[in-house]
């Protein structure tokens, strides 16, 4: 049972169909980790544990993956919190510990500060001591509603309310 104020967020629920290699449940070859909004910390977060299929070195996660996570992680805080669709136009990641497969972590997202053009966001993952294991800051750009339909089609049944508040 989910914590109150914790809100599934899924792609379906806001207009479009994807195949993201991150979040989505039916793409049998990504990793399906399912997001939530934390209302009351004002986080976005996951718990996610990833196989050896994702490893790079050894028994350790494989740091594009690591990249994967976090960028997703940081697209649904824009999103969610800060009610924006936005794509990815610079990030920083620090590798402070090893992610390991097959151990349980989480990943979360906030949002730094915000422009009508920009959202600076803060991801990290951490296992479940609490530990951070690597962290990453992103600037999002902000798409209006015109640059939402040429990326993700003409079709009419787009829902851009998230870009109007």
């Amino acid at each position: 049972m989910l914590a109150v104020g914790k809100i599934r967020l899924h792609n379906d629920d806001l207009g479009y169909e994807t195949n993201c290699f991150v979040c989505e449940q039916n793409n049998d070859a990504g990793l399906r980790i399912p997001f939530f909004h934390d209302e009351e910390r004002n986080l976005v977060t996951a718990d996610f544990t990833l196989s050896d299929e994702f490893s790079g070195a050894p028994t350790m996660l494989h740091g594009g993956v690591t990249l994967a996570v976090l960028d997703e992680a940081m697209a649904w805080a824009c999103i969610a919190i800060g009610r924006q669709w936005a794509v990815t136009s610079e990030t920083s990641t620090k590798f402070h510990r090893a992610i390991y497969v097959d151990k349980p972590h989480v990943v979360e997202a906030e949002i730094r500060e915000q422009t009508d053009s920009e959202i600076v966001t803060i991801g990290r993952i951490l296992n479940l001591k609490g530990v951070v294991r690597a962290e990453a800051t992103a600037t999002f750009t902000a798409l209006g509603e015109a640059q939402l339909k040429r990326a993700v089609g003409e079709s009419g049944d787009i829902d851009t309310s998230m870009t109007l508040d």
